[in-house]
C-alpha cells in the first residue's frame, strides 16, 4: 500500500484470502467493498468500479479476479496503471486540483484507496494474470490452516473440557467424508463446514446442562450441520463414519417438535 501497489493473496479456497483483506481494512478504519468476479464482467463495468473508489478512498477485494477473461484483465491492467501513476505523481508534487483524467472523465483523487485481488489458482475456468496485471500487485501466498488447531481453540473457549480430542475427531471425519462419500456440487469439507460445526457446538453447550456429554454434542452438531445436505446413500456412510469415531456414543434427539407441530398444523 505504501508503494501505491495493490495487494493480491492467493491459494485454495477456505485459506482466508477475502476474510484478511476485509480484517486489515476493518483495523484502518477502511470502508472495504467486496465483489465476486465472474466471466460476465467488461471492462466497462470496472471501469465504473475503478471511478468510484478512486474518488471515494475506499478500498476494493474483487473476489476471484482471474475468472475474469484475459482480454478484459488486459484492459483492467491499463486502468489500474491510470489510478497508480495519479497516486504517483499526487505523492511526488500533487497536481491541480487534485484531481486527475480517467477513461476521458476528470476525477477526484483520494490517495487513500486500494485494490486488492483475490485468486484460486489452478481452478477450472481460471486464467492466468497478463504479465502486465501481475506487475500492479504484491503476491501473497496463503496456505491452508491447521484445521484441528483452529477446532481446539474454538471449543476451549466455548468451554469444552476434551476439545483437543473433539477436534481432532471432527476433522477425521470431514477428511473421511471428502474420501468416501459421493462427490457432488454442495458437499463443502474445508474450513467453512468445520467453523459451521464448531458455531452449532458452542451453541448446544451454552444451552446443554453443566454435566452434559461433551461427545454427544459434537456429534449432534456434526449430524445439525452435515445430514440436511447429504443424499440418502451418503447418509449411511456419514453414520458409519461417525460410528467409527464416536464409539458407544448415541447422538441427542435432532427433532424439532415445534417445527413438526407446525408443518402438522398447516
Amino acid at each position: 500500500i505504501h508503494l501505491n501497489l495493490g495487494g493480491a493473496p492467493e491459494g485454495p479456497a477456505g485459506t482466508g484470502k477475502t476474510e484478511t483483506t476485509k480484517d486489515l481494512a476493518k483495523a484502518l478504519a477502511k470502508q472495504c467493498v467486496v465483489f465476486n468476479c465472474s466471466d460476465g464482467l467488461d471492462y466497462l463495468q470496472m471501469g465504473r468500479m475503478f471511478k468510484g473508489i478512486a474518488a471515494s478512498g475506499a478500498w476494493a477485494c474483487f473476489d476471484e479476479f482471474n475468472r475474469i477473461d484475459v482480454e478484459v484483465l488486459s484492459v483492467v491492467a491499463q486502468q489500474i496503471l491510470t489510478i497508480q501513476r495519479a497516486l504517483l505523481a499526487k505523492a511526488a508534487n500533487g497536481f491541480q486540483g487534485g484531481y486527475f483524467l480517467f477513461e476521458g472523465t476528470q476525477l477526484p483523487l483520494d490517495d487513500s484507496c486500494a485494490v486488492f485481488v483475490t485468486m484460486n489458482p489452478g481452478y477450472a475456468g481460471r486464467s492466468e494474470l497478463p504479465d502486465n496485471l501481475k506487475a500492479l500487485f504484491r503476491p501473497v501466498a496463503m496456505m491452508v490452516p491447521d484445521y484441528a488447531l483452529i477446532g481446539e481453540i474454538s471449543l476451549y473457549s466455548a468451554g469444552f473440557k476434551e476439545a483437543r480430542v473433539l477436534a481432532h475427531k471432527l476433522v477425521q471425519t470431514y477428511r473421511l467424508c471428502s474420501e468416501q462419500l459421493s462427490s457432488q456440487e454442495h458437499y463443502d469439507y474445508g474450513m467453512r463446514a468445520v467453523k459451521a460445526v464448531l458455531t452449532a457446538a458452542a451453541a448446544l453447550k451454552r444451552s446443554a446442562p453443566p454435566e452434559s456429554d461433551e461427545a454427544r454434542l459434537c456429534l449432534r452438531a456434526l449430524r445439525d450441520v452435515n445430514v440436511p445436505k447429504f443424499l440418502p446413500n451418503d447418509i449411511e456412510l456419514f453414520d458409519g463414519i461417525a460410528r467409527d469415531l464416536f464409539p458407544g456414543v448415541t447422538p441427542l434427539e435432532t427433532e424439532d417438535l415445534r417445527l413438526r407441530a407446525a408443518v402438522g398444523g398447516a
